[in-house]
Formats: structure tokens, C-alpha cells, sequence
């Protein structure tokens, strides 16, 4: 069975999730609330930027590592390692979302899920 992450510990594991982009440098780093959206698949998509597959492999695994470390945590499943172009990591309230610009510019999540509350990180 799954394990839920518990309301409390959301905010300490998206801390952390941006703490290990940062650390790789990850630009346009958002975190889109989707607590009010009754159709969302999750609670929360953390969404960044790699200037390549090299570093977009890099934060996935800086993101891995920090929340390993520091929380005990690991996702459930990670998608997209293979070509980094869009690496998604599940940590089930959580969704992780590691793109190169173009893959970014072409999905453009935070456009389908409008609705989302949309706090923009600095760099």
C-alpha cells in the first residue's frame, strides 16, 4: 500500500524538493497548489527547468538525494530518466516535473492547470 505523506510533513518535503533543484541551479522553479481542484491527480506539482538532459538528470538526482538524506523519503516512481527531456518523480501527494525548455514550453502544464494556486521560486 501506498504511503500518504501527512498534511504536516508536505511543507518540510517541498522544502527539500527545492533545495535539491537549487542546488543543480534548476531555473523557473513553480509550485502549483492543486489542493482546491477536485480533479488533480496530486496536492502539489513542483515544476523546473534544465538547460540540458545532463542537468535535468542532475536535479532529478539532487531531488532524490536531498530528500533521501534529510527526510527518508523516495519517490514511488520516477519517469523520463531514460532521455531527460521531462523527468517526473512521485512522491505521492507530490509531483515532481524536471523538463529541458522546449519540452516545458511545448506541455505547458501550468497552463492546463490554470486553476492552481502558483507560487514562482527564485532563482
Amino acid at each position: 500500500m501506498a504511503k500518504k505523506i501527512k498534511k504536516a510533513e508536505e511543507k518540510d518535503l517541498l522544502d527539500v524538493i527545492i533545495e535539491g533543484m537549487q542546488e543543480l541551479k534548476a531555473k523557473n522553479i513553480v509550485v502549483m497548489d492543486l489542493r482546491e481542484i477536485p480533479s488533480s491527480v496530486a496536492d502539489y506539482f513542483v515544476i523546473a527547468t534544465g538547460n540540458s538532459s545532463t542537468q535535468v538528470e542532475g536535479i532529478c538526482n539532487s531531488v532524490d538525494k536531498f530528500t533521501e538524506e534529510l527526510l527518508m523519503e523516495n519517490p514511488r516512481r520516477i519517469e523520463g530518466k531514460r532521455n531527460a527531456k521531462w523527468i517526473l518523480m512521485d512522491y505521492f501527494n507530490i509531483i515532481v516535473h524536471i523538463f529541458d525548455e522546449e519540452t516545458r514550453a511545448f506541455y505547458a502544464i501550468e497552463q492546463l492547470w490554470g486553476d492552481a494556486k502558483i507560487k514562482e521560486i527564485q532563482d
